[in-house]
């Protein structure tokens, strides 16, 4: 099944698509997607009805981001090799976990604003993993029961805000509109192994990744357990899990976003991304 959010923002209603790819709306079984109502006994709810009576919604509206918000948008650093390599440094030898602003979730299309003072602005493709059940010191062996779906996630970067600004990466994660997901959440039984999966970038028509999921060094799996040692996971919780080799910074020379570009994204079985970046009123 997959879960998506319809409507201008703010205004999003939810829907699922139908046999034919048309979204539906289901506000009349549950009112959104957001951490109080994700579970996997709703999932049982959506099942149950009869898809062809739910109202069809305007193939041409909007998809917001598949969740209304979460509490928790975690993310997971140098989880590729070869990434690690082209930032030559060496492969963690635990994950390396860190969050992004639960506010910077925003919709699989929609226009990327450059922050005021961006001088290296990146992208990151990957995929995320949306948690369906509070778990605290699960093991990895019941890690991937945990997990409701999946979706394409843009990590976008700002690097001389993460890299040269001191603290926390956070600050060079979270700025609005760095968080795109979706465009739906795919349920964990149509993903049956989350650890072959492609994905790719391309940046003005011009491939920059090309990945698969296989190449992580930490699993989906090994991930949630982790994480799920040092604090709990709770629905709606988001794990985005790393990026293959191919971002701006490792380009030679480097290449970072500006004013005008064009990404497209995706993970395969899980749809694609497009985006514009766009200066702000204050910014590059």
């Amino acid at each position: 099944m997959k879960l998506l959010r319809v409507g201008s923002k703010g205004k999003e209603i939810p829907a699922i698509l139908d046999g034919e790819g048309r979204p539906r709306d289901v506000s009349a079984i549950v009112p959104d997607f957001s951490p109080e109502t994700l579970s996997f006994q709703l999932l049982d709810r959506l099942r149950q009805a009869d898809s062809a009576t739910l109202p069809l919604l305007p193939a041409e509206a909007r998809i917001g981001a598949p969740l209304s918000r979460t509490g928790h948008f975690i993310a997971i650093g140098l989880n590729y090799a070869d990434h690690a390599a082209e930032g030559n440094v060496q492969p963690p030898p635990e994950p390396i976990i860190f969050t992004k602003a639960p506010n910077c979730l925003s919709g699989p299309n929609d226009p990327i604003p450059l922050p005021r003072g961006s001088e290296r602005s990146d992208w990151e493709v990957e995929l995320a993993v949306i948690i369906g059940e509070r778990c605290y010191e699960v093991a990895e062996a019941d890690a991937l029961s945990k997990v409701f779906g999946y979706a394409v996630c843009n990590d976008v970067s700002e690097r001389h805000f993460q890299m040269e600004r001191a603290g926390q990466w956070l600050k060079g994660k979270s700025s609005p509109g760095f968080g795109p997901l979706g465009p739906w959440i795919v349920t964990a039984d149509e993903i049956a192994d989350p650890q072959h999966l492609p994905l790719f970038l391309e940046l003005n028509g011009e491939r920059m990744q090309d990945g698969n999921t296989a190449e992580m060094i930490f699993s989906v799996a090994y991930l949630i357990a982790y994480a799920s040692r040092f604090f709990a996971l709770e629905p709606g919780d988001i794990i985005t899990t790393g990026t293959p080799a191919g971002v701006g910074m490792g380009k030679k020379p480097p290449r970072y976003l500006k004013a005008g570009d064009q990404l497209q994204l995706g993970v395969s079985g899980l749809g694609e991304q497009r985006q514009t970046i766009v200066a702000t009123a204050t910014g590059k």
